[in-house]
Order: structure tokens, then C-alpha cells, then sequence
């Protein structure tokens, strides 16, 4: 085995996961599907992890309330858990966070400005949550608050280009893994589809 090529397996071993929340409107969704889009592992937490439940307890809860909106604890640790990623970035906001943060390698809370985000929640249909005018003025409420989201975040400017915010995160997520010693959380360019592992080898020649 090569130098190079034990560089590369040395490299690969640091998994990072990263969440990115925000209260509704502030761009999550749209942040998800730009990192998917660039060829990185990102999961919507609102549609792939979350149900209505206790956030306390998880047990599950009927109706459709912005306080049971949680995500499900177990399959949040397996993902974590999971070696296949060099990099991982959960987006979306749960009620039950505090029962999970404590396992990502960062926290990124994206931030917009109350007109902007009063902008957004308008331009949304009624079947969207914070559409209704009853949802807007909780959004905007918790937005003011902020008892919705995680402390001490990073916080992302995401009044810019969707395209400029993802860079933020990229280049912020990247710097923090160098801080830690941690792996490079870039995707392997159009092999972004393959394993590190496999990509550092194919770089390599070997």
C-alpha cells in the first residue's frame, strides 16, 4: 500500500455531521436541496425525520401542531452513526432538538431579518406551513424570541443567494474540521456518488 494511498484512508476517518435549523422561512429547505444539488450528503429532516409527537417523550401525538413537530430521535443517532459519509448536514428545525444536538460537530442557524422573512411567509400558500396568518405571527413571534432554536449556533446571513449561504456553510463547516483536526467535508467533485475511500484510491491511480 502506498503512502499516498494510506493518507487517503487516514483522511477519510473523521465523520462530521452538522445541523442546520432556523425558524420557517429562513431558507432550510432550499439550503438542503443546493448541498444535494453540490453533491453532498444532506437529509430534510422535516419530511424524512419528523412526526407528531411529544417532544418530551416521543410518544406519538395527533393533529398537525407546530409543537409536536419532532424528529425521531433513533434514526437521528443511526444516521450519525452511519461511517458511509464523509460528511453529513441534517436540515430542518424539531421541536425535540435538545435530545440530539449534543451529537453534531456543529450547529448552523440560518438568519434573516423580519421583513424578509414576513415577505416569505406571505408568498407561501395556505397549505404551506406559514401560510395561514395564524402561523405567520407565530413564526415572526419566534423569530423575536428565539426560544425556538438551538443557542449558541453558528449564525448564517440567509437574506443573500441560496448559492452564497451554502458557501458560507461549506467554507465555515471546513474550517471548523481543519480547527479539530477532522476530515476535509468536501464532496469528491463527479465522483461525489462514491466513498471517500474509493475516491482518494481512484485519484490515486491505485
Amino acid at each position: 500500500m502506498g503512502v499516498e494511498v494510506l493518507i487517503c484512508i487516514i483522511w477519510t476517518m473523521g465523520i462530521k455531521n452538522y445541523l442546520i435549523e432556523g425558524v420557517s422561512g429562513t431558507g432550510k429547505t432550499s439550503v438542503c436541496k443546493e448541498l444535494q444539488r453540490r453533491g453532498y450528503h444532506a437529509i430534510n429532516g422535516d419530511t424524512e425525520l419528523a412526526y407528531q409527537g411529544d417532544p418530551e417523550t416521543g410518544r406519538p401525538a395527533n393533529g398537525h401542531t407546530h409543537e409536536h413537530h419532532i424528529w425521531q430521535v433513533d434514526r437521528v443517532e443511526a444516521l450519525v452513526a452511519d461511517q458511509d459519509e464523509a460528511v453529513t448536514f441534517f436540515c430542518g428545525g424539531s421541536r425535540n432538538f435538545s435530545k440530539f444536538i449534543g451529537l453534531f460537530d456543529g450547529v448552523f442557524v440560518l438568519e434573516v431579518d423580519p421583513g424578509t422573512l414576513d415577505r416569505r411567509l406571505r408568498e407561501r400558500s395556505e397549505d404551506e406551513w406559514g401560510g395561514k396568518q395564524a402561523e405567520r405571527e407565530l413564526v415572526l413571534r419566534l423569530h423575536q424570541t428565539k426560544e425556538d432554536i438551538p443557542e449558541n449556533g453558528i449564525v448564517v446571513d440567509a437574506t443573500t443567494p441560496i448559492a452564497r449561504v451554502v458557501d458560507e456553510i461549506v467554507r465555515r463547516s471546513a474550517l471548523r474540521d481543519a480547527s479539530l483536526g477532522g476530515a476535509d467535508t468536501r464532496p469528491v467533485g463527479a465522483d461525489a456518488t462514491i466513498s471517500p475511500l474509493l475516491a482518494c484510491l481512484k485519484h490515486d491511480g491505485h
